[in-house]
Protein backbone atom coordinates (compact mmCIF):
# COMPACT_ATOMS: atom_id res chain seq x y z
CA UNK A 1 0.00 0.00 0.00
CA UNK A 2 2.76 2.41 0.51
CA UNK A 3 4.46 1.70 -2.14
CA UNK A 4 1.29 2.34 -4.36
CA UNK A 5 1.21 5.80 -2.73
CA UNK A 6 4.49 6.75 -3.28
CA UNK A 7 4.48 5.86 -7.12
CA UNK A 8 1.05 7.97 -7.82
CA UNK A 9 2.87 10.64 -5.05
CA UNK A 10 6.10 10.19 -7.54
CA UNK A 11 3.45 10.29 -10.93
CA UNK A 12 2.25 13.50 -9.47
CA UNK A 13 4.78 15.10 -8.37
CA UNK A 14 5.94 14.76 -11.90
CA UNK A 15 3.01 16.02 -13.74
CA UNK A 16 3.17 19.00 -11.71
CA UNK A 17 7.01 19.74 -12.64
CA UNK A 18 6.26 19.34 -16.06
CA UNK A 19 3.74 21.55 -16.28
CA UNK A 20 5.74 24.30 -14.50
CA UNK A 21 7.00 27.59 -16.40
CA UNK A 22 8.48 30.88 -15.56
CA UNK A 23 5.38 32.78 -16.43
CA UNK A 24 1.82 31.56 -17.09
CA UNK A 25 1.01 31.36 -21.02
CA UNK A 26 -1.21 34.54 -22.29
CA UNK A 27 -4.70 33.91 -22.74
CA UNK A 28 -5.05 36.46 -25.81
CA UNK A 29 -2.66 37.99 -28.26
CA UNK A 30 -1.32 40.50 -26.28
CA UNK A 31 -2.49 42.41 -23.30
CA UNK A 32 -0.89 45.86 -22.93
CA UNK A 33 -0.68 47.22 -19.86
CA UNK A 34 -3.22 49.71 -18.48
CA UNK A 35 -0.39 51.73 -16.53
CA UNK A 36 -2.81 54.80 -16.28
CA UNK A 37 -5.38 53.24 -14.43
CA UNK A 38 -5.86 53.63 -10.71
CA UNK A 39 -4.82 51.26 -8.24
CA UNK A 40 -7.67 50.31 -6.80
CA UNK A 41 -7.27 46.76 -6.41
CA UNK A 42 -4.33 44.38 -6.15
CA UNK A 43 -3.45 41.71 -8.95
CA UNK A 44 -0.66 39.45 -10.23
CA UNK A 45 0.48 42.01 -12.61
CA UNK A 46 -1.45 45.37 -14.32
CA UNK A 47 -4.93 45.48 -16.05
CA UNK A 48 -5.03 45.45 -19.92
CA UNK A 49 -6.58 48.52 -21.99
CA UNK A 50 -8.81 47.64 -24.30
CA UNK A 51 -7.27 45.80 -27.21
CA UNK A 52 -8.89 48.28 -30.02
CA UNK A 53 -7.20 51.28 -28.42
CA UNK A 54 -3.55 49.29 -29.06
CA UNK A 55 -0.89 51.17 -31.14
CA UNK A 56 2.75 50.12 -32.27
CA UNK A 57 4.23 52.52 -29.82
CA UNK A 58 3.28 49.85 -26.88
CA UNK A 59 5.50 47.98 -28.37
CA UNK A 60 8.47 50.15 -28.64
CA UNK A 61 10.60 51.42 -26.43
CA UNK A 62 13.71 53.33 -26.45
CA UNK A 63 14.38 52.35 -22.79
CA UNK A 64 17.84 50.74 -23.33
CA UNK A 65 19.46 53.03 -25.60
CA UNK A 66 21.23 55.55 -23.70
CA UNK A 67 23.92 54.17 -21.18
CA UNK A 68 23.06 53.98 -17.66
CA UNK A 69 24.81 56.05 -14.26
CA UNK A 70 27.80 53.30 -13.15
CA UNK A 71 28.58 55.58 -10.16
CA UNK A 72 25.13 54.75 -8.27
CA UNK A 73 26.56 52.10 -6.03
CA UNK A 74 30.02 51.03 -5.02
CA UNK A 75 30.25 47.97 -7.60
CA UNK A 76 30.30 50.32 -10.61
CA UNK A 77 27.41 48.99 -12.86
CA UNK A 78 23.82 49.95 -14.04
CA UNK A 79 20.89 47.72 -14.74
CA UNK A 80 17.82 49.47 -17.15
CA UNK A 81 15.19 47.45 -17.31
CA UNK A 82 12.01 46.58 -19.37
CA UNK A 83 8.60 47.06 -17.88
CA UNK A 84 5.30 47.76 -17.79
CA UNK A 85 5.98 51.60 -17.65
CA UNK A 86 8.63 51.77 -20.50
CA UNK A 87 6.69 48.75 -22.62
CA UNK A 88 3.33 48.32 -21.48
CA UNK A 89 3.05 45.68 -24.78
CA UNK A 90 5.28 43.33 -23.20
CA UNK A 91 2.57 42.53 -20.71
CA UNK A 92 1.77 39.01 -20.45
CA UNK A 93 4.49 37.91 -22.75
CA UNK A 94 7.06 36.61 -20.14
CA UNK A 95 9.92 38.19 -20.89
CA UNK A 96 12.07 40.77 -19.44
CA UNK A 97 15.17 43.15 -21.10
CA UNK A 98 17.50 44.27 -19.58
CA UNK A 99 20.69 46.60 -20.85
CA UNK A 100 23.71 46.27 -18.24
CA UNK A 101 26.42 48.72 -18.21
CA UNK A 102 29.74 48.31 -16.17
CA UNK A 103 32.61 50.46 -15.36
CA UNK A 104 36.33 49.93 -15.95
CA UNK A 105 36.90 47.16 -13.71
CA UNK A 106 33.45 47.50 -12.56
CA UNK A 107 31.85 44.73 -11.32
CA UNK A 108 27.62 42.92 -11.30
CA UNK A 109 28.19 41.04 -8.24
CA UNK A 110 27.14 37.56 -7.83
CA UNK A 111 23.33 37.49 -7.79
CA UNK A 112 20.44 35.24 -8.95
CA UNK A 113 17.01 35.55 -10.57
CA UNK A 114 14.64 33.29 -9.07
CA UNK A 115 11.94 33.48 -11.47
CA UNK A 116 14.01 33.26 -14.67
CA UNK A 117 17.22 32.28 -17.21
CA UNK A 118 19.18 34.70 -18.69
CA UNK A 119 20.87 34.70 -22.16
CA UNK A 120 23.12 38.10 -22.28
CA UNK A 121 24.97 39.09 -25.22
CA UNK A 122 28.23 41.43 -25.13
CA UNK A 123 27.73 44.70 -27.15
CA UNK A 124 31.01 46.40 -25.96
CA UNK A 125 33.95 45.61 -24.21
CA UNK A 126 35.19 42.60 -22.66
CA UNK A 127 33.02 40.41 -19.86
CA UNK A 128 34.11 37.71 -17.78
CA UNK A 129 30.69 36.35 -16.88
CA UNK A 130 29.94 32.94 -15.08
CA UNK A 131 27.74 30.85 -12.54
CA UNK A 132 28.00 28.37 -10.08
CA UNK A 133 25.85 25.34 -10.12
CA UNK A 134 24.42 23.36 -7.24
CA UNK A 135 27.27 20.90 -7.34
CA UNK A 136 29.26 24.26 -6.96
CA UNK A 137 30.86 24.00 -10.02
CA UNK A 138 31.80 26.88 -11.81
CA UNK A 139 31.33 28.04 -15.60
CA UNK A 140 32.87 30.84 -16.88
CA UNK A 141 33.78 32.43 -20.19
CA UNK A 142 35.36 35.16 -21.45
CA UNK A 143 33.08 37.36 -23.88
CA UNK A 144 33.55 40.04 -26.72
CA UNK A 145 31.24 41.92 -28.86
CA UNK A 146 28.30 40.27 -30.21
CA UNK A 147 29.22 36.98 -27.82
CA UNK A 148 26.32 35.55 -25.79
CA UNK A 149 26.48 33.52 -22.82
CA UNK A 150 23.42 31.31 -20.88
CA UNK A 151 22.20 31.46 -16.95
CA UNK A 152 20.62 28.93 -15.91
CA UNK A 153 17.28 30.10 -13.73
CA UNK A 154 17.87 31.06 -9.99
CA UNK A 155 21.56 30.21 -10.30
CA UNK A 156 24.32 32.87 -8.86
CA UNK A 157 26.28 34.55 -11.60
CA UNK A 158 27.78 37.16 -12.12
CA UNK A 159 29.44 39.85 -15.30
CA UNK A 160 32.95 41.31 -14.76
CA UNK A 161 34.64 43.97 -16.65
CA UNK A 162 38.33 43.03 -17.27
CA UNK A 163 39.39 46.54 -18.64
CA UNK A 164 40.81 48.82 -16.13
CA UNK A 165 39.96 51.80 -18.43
CA UNK A 166 37.35 50.96 -21.20
CA UNK A 167 33.10 50.79 -20.06
CA UNK A 168 31.37 47.27 -20.87
CA UNK A 169 27.68 47.02 -22.15
CA UNK A 170 25.47 44.26 -22.55
CA UNK A 171 22.10 43.10 -23.07
CA UNK A 172 20.43 40.59 -21.46
CA UNK A 173 16.41 38.86 -22.22
CA UNK A 174 15.18 36.92 -19.33
CA UNK A 175 11.94 34.23 -19.54
CA UNK A 176 10.04 35.94 -16.73
CA UNK A 177 8.24 39.93 -16.52
CA UNK A 178 9.32 39.90 -13.21
CA UNK A 179 12.60 37.85 -12.92
CA UNK A 180 13.51 38.76 -9.56
CA UNK A 181 17.36 39.85 -7.95
CA UNK A 182 19.06 38.90 -5.15
CA UNK A 183 22.67 39.96 -4.53
CA UNK A 184 24.39 37.72 -2.69
CA UNK A 185 26.76 40.19 -0.70
CA UNK A 186 23.33 42.39 -0.10
CA UNK A 187 20.79 39.89 0.82
CA UNK A 188 23.28 38.81 3.74
CA UNK A 189 24.85 41.86 5.02
CA UNK A 190 21.88 44.42 4.24
CA UNK A 191 18.78 43.10 5.42
CA UNK A 192 15.90 44.79 7.07
CA UNK A 193 16.17 43.60 9.89
CA UNK A 194 19.62 42.68 9.97
CA UNK A 195 20.76 38.54 10.30
CA UNK A 196 21.88 37.84 13.50
CA UNK A 197 25.48 39.06 13.38
CA UNK A 198 25.68 35.60 15.19
CA UNK A 199 24.70 33.68 12.04
CA UNK A 200 27.15 35.76 9.30
CA UNK A 201 30.06 34.75 11.36
CA UNK A 202 29.44 31.42 11.44
CA UNK A 203 28.16 31.44 8.05
CA UNK A 204 31.28 33.53 6.82
CA UNK A 205 33.79 32.02 9.23
CA UNK A 206 34.26 36.07 10.35
CA UNK A 207 34.53 37.88 13.29
CA UNK A 208 31.87 40.61 14.38
CA UNK A 209 34.61 43.57 13.76
CA UNK A 210 34.34 41.99 9.89
CA UNK A 211 30.06 41.96 10.24
CA UNK A 212 30.40 45.51 11.22
CA UNK A 213 32.67 46.56 8.84
CA UNK A 214 31.29 44.63 5.88
CA UNK A 215 28.13 46.31 6.37
CA UNK A 216 29.46 49.94 5.96
CA UNK A 217 31.10 49.41 3.03
CA UNK A 218 27.87 47.70 1.81
CA UNK A 219 25.49 50.88 2.99
CA UNK A 220 27.62 53.58 2.36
Amino acid sequence: MRSIFKLHFLVSLTLLLGHTAADPGPLQDYCVADTNGPETFYMNGVPCINPDLATPTHFATSALSKPGNTSRNPFGFSIILTNTRNLPGHHTQGLTMARVDIAPDGLVPPHSHPRASEVTICLEGELLVGFVDTSNKLYTQQLRPGESFVFPRGLIHFFYNLSPTHPAAAVSGLNSQNPGAQLMSIAAFTSKPPLPDEVLEKAFKIHGQDVARIRRNLEG
